[in-house]
C-alpha cells in the first residue's frame, strides 16, 4: 500500500514552520513584495531581517531540504518535502528564509552532482549557506529553452574556453555572484551532444547585461529579475567547465525533474491559498439578499477549486512517492504531467478567486496580480506546457500496436462475430 503520510516527527517540523511562516515570514511579503526584494542585498533592512530567520530555521533542521543526503543535504525525502513547500509556496519569501529558493537549489544540485572539489568549495558551500546566489542561463532568444538551436558558442584556447553569445531571460543574473552557462562546444556532434555547462563568474570581463527584463506591468526602466545578457568573449578555465564536455544537456536535464516537481509542491500552497481567500471572501461579503456564499456559483467555484486541488495534490505525492522509492525514470511522464497541471490549475484557480473578490480582487490590494504572473511563468518555465504534453503523448503511444485488422479491436460487430465463434459448440447445442 503506498502511504503518503508524513513522517510524524516531520509533522512536527512541518507545523513549526507553518506557524512560523505565518507570523514571521508573511510580514516580509507585506514590507519588501518586489519579486525580487528576497534576493537584492541593497535592500540592508531586509537582510536584517533575514539572517535571523534563517537561523531559526537551521535550527529546526529545515535548511536547504532540497538535497538528498547522498548530495550533502538532510534527506527527508519528497513526500515529506510536499507537505513543507506547500506551506511555503503561500510566500514570496519562504524559500529564501528556508534556503531552498529557485534557481539556487537546482544550481546546488549539480554543482554536487558534477561538481569537482575546488568547485564544491568555491560556489557550492556558500550558495547553500546562504551567502551566495546564482543564474542557471540557458535560454537563448531564437532557440527558446531547445538546446538543439542554441547558438552561444565555447570554443578551447588553449587551457581556457572563450564563451560569445546571447543568453535570455537569465533570472537574478543582475543579483548573483556566479551564472551556469550552457553553451555549444561541440557544433557537428547528435543534437543532444553539442553543449557543455560551464560556471563563470559574475564579474568575469567580457560578461554583459544588455538589459533587465522584468514581468507584466513592471515599468520597462525598473529593476527586473530576468536580464538579457551577453557573454562577449568571456574566458574561463577549463577548471570552470561544469560536468564532462558535450555533457550539457545530460547535466541540465538532472536538475529539471527535481525542480519542476518542487513548483508543483508549491502550487499546492498557492492554490490552497486562493481557496482561502475565496471562502473567507464568499461568507464575508453581503449582498441584498445575503452573503455571496450562497450564490449556487460561488458554490460551484469553490467545490470544483477544492477538487481540482485534491487532484492535483494526489498527483503531486504519487510523483514524490516514485522519486523516494527510486523510480525517477518511469517518473518522467507524471513530472511532465506536473508541469502540465502546475500551470493549467494555477491559472484557472487565481482567476476564479481574483474574479470572486470583485474590483478589490483586480486592484493591487490583492495578490492576485503577482499570482497571475506566477502561474504564466509556471506555463513557460522549463519548457512550455505544450512540448510536456507532445512528450507525454508519445511515451504513450509507444506501448500501444497497430490493430492487425481494417476495425478497431473494440470494433462491436467484429467482437460479436469473434464471441460467436469462440462460443459456437455452446450456442449450437438446443435451449432445454
Amino acid at each position: 500500500m503506498i502511504d503518503f503520510s508524513p513522517d510524524p516527527e516531520f509533522q512536527k517540523k512541518v507545523d513549526w514552520a507553518r506557524a512560523f511562516v505565518k507570523e514571521k515570514v508573511e510580514p516580509l511579503d507585506a514590507l519588501f513584495p518586489d519579486p525580487t526584494a528576497p534576493y537584492d542585498r541593497s535592500l540592508k533592512a531586509a537582510r536584517r531581517i533575514l539572517k535571523p530567520l534563517q537561523d531559526e530555521v537551521r535550527a529546526q533542521g529545515l535548511w536547504a531540504c532540497h538535497l538528498d543526503k547522498s548530495l550533502g543535504g538532510p534527506g527527508y525525502g519528497q513526500v515529506n518535502l510536499v507537505f513543507l513547500n506547500e506551506v511555503l509556496g503561500a510566500t514570496n519569501w519562504g524559500p529564501v528564509v528556508f534556503g531552498c529558493q529557485g534557481p539556487d537549489s537546482g544550481n546546488s544540485e549539480i554543482l554536487a552532482r558534477f561538481g569537482t572539489d575546488e568547485q564544491k568549495e568555491r560556489y557550492l558551500k556558500p550558495l547553500l549557506a546562504g551567502e551566495a546566489y546564482s543564474c542557471f542561463s540557458m535560454t537563448e532568444p531564437r532557440g527558446g529553452a531547445d538546446p538543439t538551436l542554441f547558438t552561444c558558442r565555447a570554443e578551447l584556447d588553449g587551457q581556457d574556453w572563450v564563451i560569445n553569445g546571447e543568453k535570455w531571460y537569465s533570472s537574478h543574473a543582475n543579483l548573483c555572484d556566479f551564472l551556469i552557462v550552457m553553451a555549444v562546444t561541440d557544433p557537428e556532434a547528435p543534437p543532444y551532444e553539442r553543449a557543455t555547462m560551464f560556471i563563470v563568474p559574475a564579474d568575469a570581463p567580457g560578461f554583459e547585461i544588455i538589459r533587465d527584463t522584468g514581468v507584466f506591468t513592471e515599468p520597462l526602466a525598473a529593476k527586473g529579475g530576468h536580464p538579457y545578457v551577453r557573454y562577449n568573449n568571456v574566458r574561463v578555465p577549463d577548471t570552470a567547465r561544469l560536468g564532462p564536455r558535450a555533457g550539457g544537456f545530460m547535466v541540465a536535464q538532472s536538475r529539471l525533474g527535481g525542480g519542476r516537481i518542487h513548483h508543483a509542491m508549491r502550487t499546492i500552497g498557492l492554490i490552497q491559498k486562493c481557496l482561502d481567500m475565496m471562502a473567507r471572501r464568499a461568507i464575508s461579503r453581503e449582498l441584498r439578499d445575503g452573503p455571496l456564499s450562497r450564490k449556487q456559483a460561488v458554490q460551484f467555484d469553490i467545490a470544483e477549486t477544492w477538487i481540482a486541488l485534491k487532484q492535483f495534490r494526489l498527483l503531486v505525492l504519487e510523483a514524490a512517492w516514485m522519486f523516494d522509492t527510486e523510480q525517477e525514470h518511469e517518473a518522467r511522464e507524471i513530472i511532465s504531467a506536473l508541469k502540465v497541471t502546475s500551470a493549467d490549475i494555477a491559472q484557472k484557480v487565481v482567476w476564479k478567486a481574483m474574479h470572486l473578490h470583485g474590483a478589490l480582487g483586480a486592484s493591487n490590494e490583492l495578490p492576485f496580480a503577482h499570482m497571475l504572473m506566477t502561474a504564466a511563468m509556471l506555463g513557460l518555465a522549463d519548457g512550455p506546457t505544450e512540448v510536456h504534453k507532445s512528450a507525454i503523448g508519445r511515451r504513450i503511444m509507444k506501448r500501444y500496436a497497430p490493430d492487425p485488422n481494417l476495425f478497431t479491436e473494440d470494433h462491436l460487430p467484429s467482437k460479436l462475430e469473434a464471441a460467436r465463434a469462440y462460443y459456437a459448440a455452446e450456442l449450437a447445442e438446443p435451449d432445454q
